[in-house]
């Protein structure tokens, strides 16, 4: 039997405010054989997202915070190299929920095991425009925004892997799309090549005046990515009506306040005279929709009417820095690292 290595990363110590190269240990471990039902995933790509540095608080939350020496969390897509699962045959290609590591030994029969046929998208878009990015922008917007046509939809982190979606997939359902993002170039590409309607940076030091002036009927669905100052500029704006879906705020991630005594959405939201409706959502509340929701997106970017950007971080080793890089926005579209070619 051949010896296979694994390589993973695991939580050294709790971050205070922008994790630091210390906070990440890589380790080796030998994989053993297959117990019947279990199957080993050859990771090919890692996808890393900014509710991961949540998961490294210690503290209440929607989900237990990683353990200090326990890997950190993280979804990847790959292929299957060795099987004892009827469910699954070598050569199948899937997304699981295991973590920044090169191979993953799984129950094939878990339910959070998802096919990702490469024949509807490429399987980077898996992780990013198709999988929980994506779905994350379809249901949020369509469940919690519950868009009419001719309304205005403001989107913050708009080139990021999820505000890309939204502000598409508003586009597509006949609204008027303003994003918010950072610097000339992401504003650029969220016009000129996915259509929105207008973006305006952040950085340029004229977000409250840009956002009136490209929002002159008012707002009636914000999709709250950032928090901030982005936040309160959107909250005056926001029409009788309107809808906050609140996916998350990074601006506030790397905070080394205590995360419950700062500003967030929600309390600049409720401190509004007539406060809108809004609410903090997981994707997972629709979770038996997923592969419908995926082959939707799939559709669309077929036709050409769904567009993505990716940045690639080549090797597993590259994961923590890269993941310092997504918290300060250094990434442009959906974040992931090429594990194995």
């Amino acid at each position: 039997m051949t010896t296979r290595i694994n390589q993973k990363w695991v939580l050294a110590k709790r971050p205070t405010g922008e994790p630091t190269e210390d906070c990440f240990r890589l380790e080796e471990e030998s994989v053993g054989e297959l117990d019947e039902g279990e199957i080993l995933v050859e990771i090919k790509y890692l996808s890393l997202d900014p509710y991961m540095r949540g998961r490294m608080r210690e503290g209440k939350s929607y989900a237990e915070p990683i353990k200090i020496g326990e890997i950190i969390t993280g979804e990847c897509a790959g292929v299957v190299i060795e099987s004892k699962c009827p469910r699954w045959k070598v050569g199948d290609t899937l997304t699981v929920h295991e973590g920044w590591q090169s191979l993953a030994r799984v129950n094939g029969e878990a339910a959070t095991l998802l096919p990702a046929d490469a024949n509807l998208a490429p399987l980077s878009t898996w992780l990013g425009a198709v999988g929980m990015p994506g779905r994350t922008a379809y249901f949020g917007l369509q469940r919690v925004g519950k868009p009419k046509r001719g309304e205005t939809l403001v989107v913050s982190a708009a080139s990021g892997a999820v505000g890309s979606v939204v502000g598409q997939i508003g586009r597509l359902q006949g609204l008027r799309v303003v994003g918010v993002a950072g610097g000339a170039e992401k504003c650029a590409y969220c016009v000129e090549e996915l259509g929105f309607d207008a973006c305006i940076d952040y950085k340029a030091g004229t977000l409250e005046e840009e956002l009136s002036a490209s929002c002159p009927n008012g707002v009636d669905i914000y999709f709250e990515n950032v928090g901030g100052a982005v936040t309160r500029a959107v909250a005056g704006l926001l029409n009788e009506g309107a809808r906050v879906p609140i996916c998350g705020f990074i601006s506030l991630y790397n905070s080394e306040e205590d995360i419950t005594q700062v500003e967030t959405p929600f309390t600049v939201f409720a401190g509004l005279d007539t406060p809108p409706e809004h609410r903090f959502f997981l994707v997972r509340e629709w979770f038996d929709e997923w592969l419908a929701a995926s082959a939707e997106l799939a559709g669309w970017i077929q036709l050409g009417e769904l567009k993505y950007r990716e940045t690639v971080a080549e090797g597993l080793a590259q994961a923590p820095a890269a993941f310092r890089g997504l918290l300060s926005g250094q990434n442009f579209g959906k974040q992931l690292v090429r594990v194995t070619s």
